[in-house]
């Protein structure tokens, strides 16, 4: 059927996008890995007003369902959260979304029982169980000290054992990853200080360990890896873990791509496979787990991925293989004794599952599927690796997605209307995973374009932080130069371009339509227009974050915030612009959008406002997630005069 780009009728609806699946998040096995071979994992249900469950499935493949109704299984620890859940022996522990409490659940059917004080405005997240002394260690966040008029949470690590809680490491601004040897004699973890980030400059630590196994020995804590080098480069280091021996394993960007790191007895630090790519990521939420280890005494092998592959390294012959699995991408890796290795795998064409692979025979079995849509693949966009010179003759990289629909094609010498997308972070990156939410638009004639602007990871550390100070420049600099790009090749209708992003993502969206006429029309979700209040109201994860981004307050940031801030700029918009927004954010507070659209509509702009209640910073409910997603084309649609099919939508827009 002939019809114009924008205006095709599409299978893949906002309702099919949350209420045909859920969302894989955190996998884990069991910490004693000896104890049984069951994978878990935890599950975003949209249809249940975003409430993430935990899951597990023995080989078989058959599910249970742990989280009864009346608990949602999220840690909200810098507010992104993460590490929400680990198990032991068969027991599931795991922070309650209420009230953040650690709660412990024995078997599937019993009730949840608190394990600390619901009381108290605590935290927790990241947990691990020392089986020599029977102590919990986990992240804490203390917001018992705000209301004591303190400026900001304080962040530990505790331990916990019968009740008993107590702060076994404190003094740094944040914590993360703290991991027991297994003779139970030290405790590792990664410490960092404002105004770092996990990606710029950390310090894994070790210390020893009481007889009693709850309080470091005075004295013995020291830095093993990270900081910055004699030559001032700072270093990320991040993710450690014992092998079976007692040696120490990390992740680290020293040779400017994060690279698996073994500490051996004589502190020689050897990197088991030296690639330009990159094992783990930016570490904004707790617990992810980029490489599993072979449970066995004489260990030697390691599970992970540099790049997106399913690898294995042996440790003793410094020797790396992949493994054909059927998909492109893997990642949240665990390893059993009876030789199941576990990951969540991704492809082009392929929801997210949780999949088994046998250690010794390398066959795949499907654990989970996220989502078994009833629509055929022939209406899904496969995208393309594409790179772009970009300013001052660099080069840019990004993900193309042609529209896509089996039943359509657009007149002859039609262009398609071109959706650039900004991700967030800014340290993000964009995967060539299957995304309803972004099938949703190319099914329907948009082009879409996902760029990995400078400042982006998966591309080392020399381009992860290209954007230091240069947050507002580059990324809109590398955005305008891929529809270039794209209009160079004829790809793209250059009448017909739009943006959107997400949190920081939603900051470059309002940058590039004010500082730029390369854009017709965006859509900001929880976007940032004031740089200078989100440094003085956002939460203590990112309170400093700027200082690096941008400059401190007080060494000319706050001359580059008004430079670089939308909110100060309204004259030089005249492009339409909408908002969705989370009443609850505590990350990009609904200020920042409500006084963007406020000053837009005074001007004359067409523009429209969507809050939504309960919905911090993403949107979680399934009902939100589809306004969102029909609200932006409906507005893209009248702003760029086509019809789209099939939306029942009638949302206000000023101005229009």
């Amino acid at each position: 059927m002939e019809a114009g780009y924008g205006t095709w009728a599409s299978p893949i609806t906002s309702k099919l996008c949350t209420e045909s699946g859920v969302e894989l998040s955190l996998l884990q096995v069991d910490g004693d890995p000896h104890f049984s071979d069951i994978v878990y994992w935890n599950e975003i249900h949209f249809n249940e007003g975003g409430r993430y469950v935990i899951c597990s499935s023995d080989r078989s493949g058959k599910v249970t369902q742990w989280t009864p109704e009346g608990f949602n299984a999220r840690s909200t620890v810098h507010e992104y959260g993460g590490g929400d859940f680990f198990v032991y022996q068969g027991v599931v522990y795991f922070t309650n979304f209420s009230d953040q409490a650690l709660y412990k659940q024995e078997s599937p059917d019993a009730t949840p029982e608190a394990i600390t004080d619901t009381s108290k405005s605590h935290r927790y997240a990241d947990g691990t169980f020392d089986p020599k002394n029977g102590h919990i260690f986990c992240v804490r966040e203390d917001h018992e000290t705000i209301k004591s008029g303190a400026k900001e949470a304080k962040n530990e690590i505790v331990s916990i054992k019968a009740g008993h809680e107590q702060v076994v490491v404190a003094g740094a601004d944040f914590y993360a990853s703290p991991k027991v040897s297994p003779d139970g004699k030290k405790i590792a973890w990664v410490e960092w200080m404002h105004p770092n980030m996990p990606w710029d400059s950390t310090r894994i630590m070790v210390a020893e360990l009481t007889p009693s196994g709850d309080q470091i020995v005075s004295g013995t804590k020291i830095q093993v890896a990270g900081g910055q080098d004699t030559s001032g480069q700072d270093w990320s280091v991040i993710n450690p873990s014992w092998t079976p021996q007692g040696e120490l394993l990390y992740i680290g960007d020293q040779s400017n791509w994060w690279n698996l790191y073994l500490v051996t007895d004589s502190g020689e630090h050897v990197n088991l496979h030296a690639v330009e790519a990159e094992t783990g990521g930016p570490q904004w939420m707790l617990g992810r787990t980029p490489y599993a280890l072979e449970p066995s005494s004489n260990g030697g092998r390691i599970l992970t991925s540099f790049g997106g592959e399913f690898g294995i390294i042996d440790v003793k012959t410094k020797t790396y293989k992949t493994v054909d699995t059927g998909f492109s991408s893997h990642g949240r890796y665990g390893w059993t004794a009876a030789g199941s290795m576990y990951c969540v795998a991704y492809s082009g064409n392929k929801f997210p599952q949780v999949i088994r692979v046998d250690a010794s025979t390398e066959q795949v079995d499907v654990i989970r599927v996220s989502m078994v849509p009833p629509v055929d693949s022939a209406y899904f966009s496969v995208p393309e690796k594409i790179s772009f010179p970009t300013t001052k003759g660099e080069t840019c990289y990004g993900l193309y997605y042609p529209p896509t629909n089996k039943d359509y094609k657009a007149p002859a010498g039609e262009l398609p209307p071109l959706l650039v997308r900004a991700h967030g972070g800014p340290t993000g990156a964009f995967f060539s995973n299957l995304d309803l939410k972004l099938q949703y638009f190319t099914s329907r004639g948009f082009a879409v374009l996902c760029v990995d602007y400078r400042g982006s990871t998966g591309y080392g550390k020399i381009y992860r932080h290209r954007l230091r100070n240069l947050w507002g420049v580059l990324d809109i600099e590398d955005c305008c130069e891929g529809v270039k790009h794209l209009r160079s090749k004829g790809l793209v209708d250059p009448k017909r371009t739009c943006i959107d992003g997400r949190s920081a993502g939603g900051y470059t969206t309002l940058a590039c339509l004010t500082f730029t006429d390369v854009f017709q029309v965006g859509v900001s979700h929880f976007g940032v227009s004031d740089l200078e209040a989100l440094m003085h109201d956002t939460h203590k994860f990112e309170s400093r974050y700027l200082d690096v981004l941008i400059a401190p307050l007080d060494d000319g940031g706050s001359k580059l915030c008004k430079e670089r801030s939308p909110i100060h700029h309204v004259d030089k918009l005249k492009t339409a612009l909408g908002f969705f927004q989370g009443d609850e954010d505590k990350i990009v507070p609904p200020n920042q959008a409500e006084m963007m659209y406020e000053a837009i509509k005074k001007k004359g702009i067409p523009t429209m406002f969507v809050l939504f209640k309960g919905e911090q910073h993403g949107f979680r409910k399934s009902e939100n997630i589809q306004m969102s997603l029909d609200g932006e084309f409906y507005f893209f649609g009248k702003v760029l005069g086509f019809e789209p099919a099939g939306l029942n939508v009638d949302l206000p827009i000023d101005n229009l």
